[in-house]
């Protein structure tokens, strides 16, 4: 075995024990964790602003430019979405009235 395969032999084992430490971290321990109040806080707007991080740039971009026209048919469908969630609260309805007025327009005008 050479230089290089020690090295990436010793790298995974090291991620290996680094991944299971920390995911079992909790398990060690004979006591019970609590989380603070403000960690609990934040958790509470952890995954909208993980689903507003993945969706926004993909809505408003274009291979890494911002959008330059109003003919984009992915701001009418988000405009849709937002408008039946509010309306009705329902993801099922949200995603369906977004894809109804996205098709057409990206199939059909070819926006």
């Amino acid at each position: 075995m050479n230089q290089t395969d020690l090295w990436t032999v010793g790298t995974i084992v090291g991620m290996a024990l680094v991944t299971v430490l920390t995911r079992c971290f909790f398990f060690i321990s004979s006591r019970d964790w609590t989380l603070p109040a403000w960690a609990r806080r934040g958790l509470d707007y952890a995954p909208i602003a993980a689903l507003a991080a993945v969706i926004v740039p993909e809505v408003v971009m274009t291979q890494g430019q911002l959008i330059s026209s109003w003919q984009d048919a992915r701001l009418f469908a988000a405009a849709a979405g937002v408008a039946w969630y509010y309306w009705r609260h329902g993801v099922l309805g949200t995603i369906l009235a977004g894809m109804a007025v996205y098709l057409p327009l990206h199939l059909g005008l070819g926006w």
